[in-house]
């Protein structure tokens, strides 16, 4: 018995179709997932017509103390006390060209944790507190809050 070669010639181009498939699915999940990523505690921000953006907040090194509403504090993802803010705070920034410090509050949180927050930030010697809010638009806010009735 003789072997027998297939007369269609063989062709070795690479077939990049379900590459392609995978590369786009992995960008949908990424372009997906990517906003949700957040740094430091997920709090309610307390809402404000004029905003400023805060694109250092964004970054992976930044320092963000957080306050939610039931008075706990963070500093990036770990909860400390208010006697380890600023000291933590400190060796945070210690290394750091820009030395501001972003503090996101839960907008039912009580106003003196967030003073007694800003005093100990203010005693680890950093002059730029950043306090973050969501933005809302105009048109969202009922009459009343412009004085109108």
């Amino acid at each position: 018995m003789a072997w027998h070669r297939p007369s269609v010639p063989v062709t070795s181009d690479i077939n990049v179709t379900p590459l392609v498939d995978v590369m786009l699915v992995l960008l949908i999940i990424f372009m997906v997932i990517t906003p949700l990523m957040q740094h430091g505690v997920n709090v309610q921000l307390a809402q404000a017509v004029n905003t400023v953006m805060l694109p250092g907040a964004d970054k992976d090194d930044a320092v963000i103390v957080a306050v939610s509403h039931d008075g706990h504090l963070y500093l990036g993802n770990d909860m400390v006390t208010a006697d380890q803010i600023t000291e933590g705070v400190e060796k945070a920034i210690a290394q750091k060209l820009d030395k501001t410090v972003y503090v996101k509050v839960d907008k039912q949180a009580q106003f003196a944790a967030v003073a007694g927050v800003v005093d100990d930030i203010r005693d680890a010697g950093v002059d730029n507190i950043a306090l973050e809010t969501q933005k809302i638009d105009k048109m969202d806010l009922p009459p009343s809050a412009y004085g109108m009735q």
